[in-house]
């Protein structure tokens, strides 16, 4: 049933096999975000043992949630995001390096069946998220299931992500549009 995860198929997320590895995950993440202000290592080993893949330099301000403690999150290095990220990291959430997410920012992969008979069975399926390098959201920001955005993309405060978003713009707004066009970074 873990399988599931990731495939996009329709399953149970109250599987007992399922519920038995986010249970794991959840008590890390209790666990980090009880920690102290001036543990920054023991954080920084906290992470890099409930992360897929974290980079160096990355840093989470707890308090972080997540619904498998980030076990499916893939941040790049150097990467910031402050208090309050949600990820809802049912499947895949890729994070480039050197991208900045402001408090308050949902990024969500899990989603629920348009029949209402399913979504009555608890059923949920996942799509997974990607953000590119250099990348700034802002805050309030929110990311639904599927969604990719480019490298050295702006995301405006409370912006609500349901499409894809090209590299080097500006995007705002609910649903959140291209407004303007950015230079790429010298030496791309």
């Amino acid at each position: 049933m873990l399988e599931k995860l990731h495939t996009g198929e329709i399953y149970p997320p109250n599987d007992p096999e399922i519920a038995a590895v986010q249970m794991k995950c959840l008590e890390k993440l209790y666990v980090y975000n009880a920690t102290l202000p001036h543990e920054a290592e023991r954080r920084w080993e906290l992470l890099q043992d409930m992360f897929a893949e974290i980079g160096e330099g990355t840093y989470i301000e707890p308090p972080f949630y997540a619904n498998f403690g980030g076990r499916h999150c893939h941040f790049g290095k150097m990467v910031y995001a402050n208090f309050s990220l949600t990820c809802v990291d049912d499947t895949h959430i890729y994070v480039g390096d050197y991208t900045l997410i402001g408090p308050n920012v949902t990024i969500a992969t899990a989603a629920h069946p348009m029949d209402a008979d399913l979504r009555r069975e608890g059923l949920q399926f996942n799509k997974p998220v990607r953000i590119g390098k250099n990348c700034w959201i802002g805050a309030g920001a929110i990311i639904v299931p599927g969604v990719t955005i480019g490298d050295n993309t702006v995301i405006g405060a409370g912006s609500i992500v349901t499409k894809n978003i090209p590299s080097n713009v500006v995007a705002v707004g609910n649903p959140c549009r291209v407004i303007r066009q950015l230079e790429p970074p010298k030496g791309e």
